[in-house]
């Protein structure tokens, strides 16, 4: 008999699939709270990213000092599953070539990816990963960098499609409080809150844009904030509909109490990973030809979506029966 065939080999084409993220990227920038937050992701594994933040964390005139301390955090043991990258100031800021030198010299092998916000239009974006690889060559560093983007201008919003294409670029996410500054009134501020900024027209408009560029391309959607931090139940519920209603597959948090319920809403339930399980045993059973599975018709394009399904429940650190995570995973 033949061995049973991985669903990455039968599934998808070299390329095809897009890179699989930790479904929270959580912000912080005084160093109180990114000594807690490392701590926090050490206890309970790589299940989100920390960026550590060189732009609205530094203090003005401190630049340099911040990513010292950031350098020192990343080299530190406190890393301890390298997920952690970093925002750097836009280009164009007097710091930004300082912050991409200053990281790359001194943690150029431990950085997860490199935040860019602002950016006005796709050059802002060519001439920002130029400078990067060439900061990484100029270092001699040989592991890949990945890149991400903060859309949050009315020009890179207009350009999404083109940055979301761009080979260097990982993630696309989206910065909800500049882009609604940006329109200088015209959006209410109910706009900013957990539900506004899922009704309001020109929000929402944004959010599907980013989403539909990041997914034609391969690359991750990353949702943006919710500010009501204490509010556990109104941050499950924007993060539900950022996954189920907007297609995004990752979301900041900006508070470690907003983690879990961001985890729990991007976590497929206990009985949609039992029926992935059965459906993606079946299709290798029959080597992935169409299967029935209680009377409705699967083939390779449904199996894509159980698989997928899978991998979040896997990303998100939900309990798979052991025989799954050898299999499919690699780890009990």
């Amino acid at each position: 008999m033949t061995a049973a065939l991985h669903p990455k080999l039968a599934l998808f084409e070299d390329g095809d699939a897009a890179t699989a993220l930790p479904v929270v990227d959580h912000y912080c920038g005084v160093e109180a709270r990114m000594v807690k937050s490392l701590a926090l992701q050490a206890e309970m594994g790589p299940v989100f990213d920390i960026t550590l933040d060189c732009e609205d964390g530094a203090p003005i005139g401190g630049e340099a000092e911040h990513v010292q301390l950031i350098n020192a955090l990343l080299n530190s043991q406190a890393n301890a599953h390298g997920r952690v990258g970093a925002r750097v100031h836009p280009l164009g800021h007097a710091a930004f070539e300082a912050d991409v030198d200053g990281l790359i010299q001194a943690s150029g092998e431990k950085l997860a990816f490199l935040m860019l916000p602002k950016p006005r239009h796709l050059n802002d974006v060519n001439q920002a990963c130029d400078f990067i690889d060439a900061t990484l060559r100029r270092h001699g560093i040989q592991k890949p960098l990945p890149i991400h983007v903060l859309i949050e201008t009315h020009g890179a919003l207009r350009d999404v499609q083109a940055i979301a294409a761009h080979p260097r670029i990982e993630s696309l996410s989206f910065g909800l409080m500049d882009f609604v500054s940006a329109h200088r009134g015209a959006i209410p501020r109910h706009a900013l809150g957990a539900e506004g900024q899922f009704s309001h027209p020109l929000v929402a408009r944004a959010k599907l844009e980013i989403s539909a560029a990041a997914h034609a391309h391969g690359k991750t959607p990353s949702h943006c904030v919710v500010t009501e931090f204490k509010h556990a139940a109104a941050i499950e519920a924007s993060a539900a509909r950022a996954a189920r209603e907007f297609g995004y597959t990752r979301m900041w948090s900006i508070h470690p109490a907003q983690i879990q319920p961001i985890i729990d809403a991007f976590a497929p339930s206990v009985a949609e990973i039992d029926e992935a399980i059965e459906i993606i045993h079946a299709a290798q059973a029959a080597h992935w030809a169409p299967i029935k599975h209680h009377d409705t018709l699967h083939d390779r394009a449904s199996y894509r979506f159980f698989w997928q399904l899978l991998e979040r429940a896997h990303r998100t650190g939900q309990a798979l029966p052991i025989e799954v995570e050898l299999a499919f995973f690699g780890e009990p």
